[in-house]
Order: C-alpha cells, then sequence, then structure tokens
C-alpha cells in the first residue's frame, strides 16, 4: 500500500513519523482480516470444497474491480461478461479435471474476448484485448491454482500452509517495517516497503512453512522453510505488482469494498501469484498421494 502523504512517494522526501507509517485504519483491517479468515477456515474445515465457493465469488469480485479500475484509471475496456464467464469455468472445471481444465477455459477466454473486443474496431484493440487477456491470467487463472489445493486429499492442509504462510509474510513485514524499516526496497513502486521489512517477512514465513508442513502435512521441516520461503518472494513481488499496476493507471486502490483494506483485489494481490507456486512447490515436497 502507497503512502497517503503529500510528497511521500517522491524520492528523498522525509521520512513520515511512525504514527502515518502504520498506512491502515488498523481496527478496521483487523476486523476484516478476522471476518475473512473466519469465512476461510469454516468453509474448509465442515467441507473443504466450500472452499472453492468462496475462491469463486472472491475471484469474480476481484475480477470485477481490476475491470473497474482499467476503465476508472486509465480508460481500457476489458470484456468483463467474458471474464466473468471464462473465470467462473477456469475455477469449477480444475476441481474435477485439475490443470487442464483451468488452461482449456483460459485458451477459450482469450479467443472469445479477441472475438468480443472485435466489435469495437481497431482503435484500442491491442490495448484492451491485452488487459482482458492479463486480466484473466492474473486472477481467476492463477485462482483456480488454489482450487486445485483445495481437491486433494489433504488439502485443507495444503490451502492452510499456502494462507498462513502468505499471512506470515504480510505481518511479518509490516511489523518489521514499522519498527525497523530503514532502507527503502522499492522506492519507485512502493515507497513503505523495506529490506528490514522483507527480512521480517522471510523469516515469519519461514517459520510459518516449516511448521505448516512438518505439523499440516507431515513433511519434512526444512524443505517447509524453503516452501515458505519462496512463498514470501513471490507474495511480495505480488504485492509490488499490483502496485505497479496502480500507479500506471493512476488508481489509489482497487476497490473500497473491504474497510481499511481497500478492494478485495488489494488484498488478494501477494495471494495470487502464490497460489501457482504453493502448488508447484507442495506437490513436489509433499506428493500428493
Amino acid at each position: 500500500m502507497t503512502s497517503d502523504l503529500p510528497g511521500a512517494d517522491l524520492p528523498g522526501a522525509p521520512r513520515p513519523p511512525r504514527s502515518a507509517r502504520l498506512g491502515r485504519n488498523l481496527v478496521a483491517a483487523i476486523g476484516v482480516g478476522v471476518a475473512m479468515g473466519a469465512v476461510i477456515i469454516s468453509s474448509l474445515l465442515i467441507v473443504r470444497q466450500a472452499f472453492v465457493l468462496v475462491l469463486a465469488v472472491a475471484a469474480a469480485v476481484a475480477t470485477w474491480e481490476l475491470a473497474g479500475a482499467l476503465r476508472r484509471g486509465a480508460g481500457i475496456e476489458v470484456p468483463l461478461p467474458v471474464l466473468l464467464v471464462g473465470g467462473q469455468a477456469m475455477i469449477w472445471l480444475a476441481w474435477p479435471f485439475g490443470l487442464r481444465g483451468s488452461a482449456v477455459a483460459f485458451a477459450v477466454t482469450v479467443l472469445v474476448s479477441l472475438l468480443w473486443r472485435m466489435r469495437g474496431g481497431a482503435q484500442g484493440f491491442v490495448r484492451d484485448v491485452g488487459a482482458g487477456v492479463f486480466t484473466a491470467a492474473y486472477v481467476p487463472f492463477f485462482v483456480s491454482f488454489a482450487v486445485m489445493l483445495t481437491v486433494a486429499p489433504d488439502g485443507v492442509g495444503r490451502v492452510l500452509t499456502f494462507m498462513i504462510c502468505v499471512v506470515a509474510s504480510d505481518v511479518g513485514g509490516y511489523a518489521a517495517g514499522v519498527i525497523a524499516g530503514r532502507h527503502p526496497m522499492a522506492p519507485t513502486i512502493s515507497p513503505k516497503k523495506s529490506w528490514e521489512g522483507f527480512g521480517g517477512s522471510l523469516i515469519a514465513g519461514m517459520v510459518a512453512g516449516a511448521l505448516c508442513v512438518s505439523f499440516l502435512l507431515d513433511g519434512v521441516w526444512w524443505l517447509g522453510a524453503i516452501t515458505g520461503a519462496v512463498l514470501v518472494v513471490t507474495a511480495t513481488l505480488g504485492d509490488l505488482t499490483e502496485s505497479l499496476i496502480k500507479r500506471d493507471i493512476g488508481v489509489k486502490d482497487m476497490g473500497d469494498l473491504l474497510p481499511g483494506h481497500g478492494g478485495l483485489m488489494d488484498r488478494m494481490d501477494s495471494m495470487l501469484p502464490s497460489a501457482f507456486v504453493a502448488w508447484a512447490l507442495l506437490s513436489l515436497v509433499v506428493p500428493v498421494a
């Protein structure tokens, strides 16, 4: 999240006081975070496949928010109806057919997006179609890997490992950045990110990965620590990627659905690429029986 203070994004600007560096309405953010966690955990523990419905709703909302931000900030018109329908196909076909199902749905979504946008003529065709394909890949296709984690026989442990590592990265980085952040990590992209914060993310993510893989998946703890470290890197890259998108199109948040957080897309930024990485890594570290 970027700073709201005037001039805070400029290189060499004075460092804001710690209270300003918190950067969130903590009461609202914590309340929303607890509510979201309750929905996720209850859906996983009652019937884990119910979490697929949660993912499908989240993907639709995030797609809607990203499409709205692109239109609002840069006048880019993505084929939203195609993305919403195609996104749901990617998610629900990943349940019975795995990667093959989501990949076929993604390819069909791209083809239909091309046809849909032809009605608008040549002006802005490449821009709009490119943004549509990016949206399809960045949101529902990445979410489909979380579905693949969920429907595995030990899906509860896999999903919790993935999400706990990413949340630990966020919390560890936030705490370390507020307490000790001194050296900007990417000042032109996200001025509040610091190398000290990244170090906090790395420690928290590795501890979370070691514990989760060991106790939830009966795996080797040091492989879990490596998994946690890699997920920290992808979560950080996901966060920076969304910051770049928002800076490019000139919006502060993707939406305003969640008090203290912005839009749902603003909370999913680090989760999206991490879902694919978690699926790939856990398939190697703890193969599905």
